[in-house]
């Protein structure tokens, strides 16, 4: 879904609105791509429905969203830059007539923030259009880039998430139907993909063979007619829909009148879930393998303080990702829990620039600490990732400010010392604090009394699963999907990382 950014964007990007990002234009948090959704339901308002899953979904992403509805040949789209509120109004809604649908809510990489490159995308075949939405990213762009263009295809934006509409459009125009066409494409495809594809005929779910971006299957009001597709399972309970299973890796679902048909279109899966899905992207209250994560993000907090005890009066997490942690390392340590930390939920992502000394301060905008509750004490901030280490290094000096007077930090995760190729942005490795210096190097340079990581053996401990069915390649380095060299250079900029 990230762009490709050797693309050269047409007289239409220039054309296009270009949102203003938040004030602290590089999070010191990995940033997710997407979510996606997708729905078959005859004689329902599938426009409200899909508002609804992509408004639970809207953590996943907050640049654009957008919704595409076949009425049967004829298809309604509607996408805009904005969060999920902003972009649609019950009018627009209602202009959204049909019984197939898939939305998407976006986040994009930094020079990408045009309205041409929101989603569903859009392409015409000679069976009808087709509507696809992508949470994810190709490894293999460029080649897949000069193939299309070769074979004279319009792209219209630089996204990837285009490629792979275009590819099933030249396996449809060729002669093959829906399915075989798509599973053409895919084979075409490297890299992480998680998709929702809508045509008249009915819904296409898919996954990579890894399956390292999740994709969930509903049943609306349990009927086996009509079938919801989410990156999460908050997509289908916002909306009352049923949670049947997931999409597996390398599988392609297609939903029509006939009900649910299933194709294994990659023959040697190997499931790589993102483990940061479950550290930190997806929502407390969806449910991966059986139980809420945040069941798992409690034994990740239980596992970090008996890895990494200290003595203190009060251990707190950073709101909202860091809470479910502290509160498991406050059972396991016996250390009281306590809210340190107010988060003003309504700053997002603003059109509204704030000043350069409102930059430099703009912790307070997000998150304030509670002086009654922290003068005087020693005490224990959870957080579930450091990136960069420029937040952390403001938070830190707030809570002093506040009168903490010890500050020890805890990190319910490894250190991120390798980019991502797969749909999480994350620059490149000179940007990441924990590939360049040592942890006593990161205490000192944010300014905490003591610093520890939960251990990857931990980590992946905490899932109660197979350890060898995720991917956690940003802090080990071992990228289950081969990166090519040319894009493998481009963020992987160091000479020497210890591990």
């Amino acid at each position: 879904m990230i762009p490709n950014h050797s693309a050269t964007p047409d007289s239409q990007h220039h054309q296009s609105h270009q949102v203003i990002h938040n004030y602290d234009h590089q999070p010191d948090k990995p940033e997710e791509a997407c979510g996606v959704f997708g729905i078959y339901a005859p004689e329902e308002d599938v426009a409200k429905l899909t508002y609804f899953g992509l408004y639970a979904l809207q953590h996943r992403g907050q640049e654009s969203a957008g919704i595409a509805i076949f009425d049967e040949q004829q298809v309604h789209l509607h996408k805009d830059m904005g969060l999920v509120s902003q972009v649609f109004s019950e009018e627009i809604l209602q202009q959204l007539p049909g019984n197939i649908a898939v939305g998407h809510t976006r986040y994009s990489t930094t020079g990408s923030s045009h309205k041409a490159n929101a989603q569903p995308v859009v392409v015409d075949t000679r069976l009808g259009e087709v509507a696809l939405a992508h949470n994810g990213n190709l490894v293999n762009t460029v080649k897949l880039r000069d193939e299309l263009l070769k074979n004279k295809c319009n792209l219209l934006t630089t996204t990837d998430s285009e490629m792979i509409a275009f590819a099933i459009a030249e396996a449809v125009n060729e002669g093959a139907d829906w399915v075989n066409g798509t599973i053409q494409a895919l084979h075409r495809c490297e890299g992480a993909f998680s998709l929702a594809i809508a045509t008249p005929e009915g819904v296409m779910g898919v996954r990579d063979p890894h399956g390292i971006r999740p994709l969930v299957i509903g049943t609306l009001d349990g009927n086996p007619t009509r079938y919801v597709l989410a990156s999460e399972t908050c997509g289908l309970d916002i909306i009352g829909a049923e949670y049947l299973r997931d999409v597996k890796p390398g599988e392609l679902v297609w939903i029509t009148e006939e009900g649910l048909s299933s194709y294994q279109w990659n023959q040697e899966p190997q499931k790589k879930l993102c483990i940061f899905e479950m550290i930190y992207f997806a929502r407390p209250d969806s449910i991966m393998h059986d139980e809420s994560l945040y069941s798992y993000r409690l034994r990740l907090g239980q596992q970090l303080a008996a890895e990494s005890w200290v003595d203190a009066d009060i251990v707190f997490g950073v709101p909202d990702s860091g809470v479910p942690a502290a509160i498991g390392f406050s059972q396991a340590s016996g250390i009281h829990y306590a809210e340190g930390l107010i988060k003003n939920r309504y700053v997002g992502r603003t059109f509204i620039q704030p000043t350069q000394h409102m930059r430099e301060s703009g912790i307070r905008m997000k998150l304030n600490p509670l002086k009654d509750v922290l003068e005087g004490k020693r005490i224990i901030i959870v957080d579930d990732s450091i990136v960069r280490g420029t937040t952390s290094k403001k938070l830190v000096k707030a809570l002093r400010d506040a009168g903490a007077v010890e500050v020890h930090m805890r990190i319910s995760s490894p250190p991120v010392t390798h980019p991502c190729f797969y749909g999480i942005d994350t620059d490149n490795q000179k940007q990441l604090i924990a590939a360049t210096k040592s942890v006593e190097e990161i205490a000192e340079q944010i300014g905490v009394d003591s610093l520890a990581y939960l251990s990857w053996s931990g980590m992946l401990k905490a899932t109660g699963e197979d350890t060898n069915n995720f991917c956690s390649a940003c802090f080990t380095g071992d990228y289950p999907v081969a990166i090519p060299e040319q894009i493998k250079r481009s963020k992987l900029v160091l000479e020497t990382v210890t591990v």
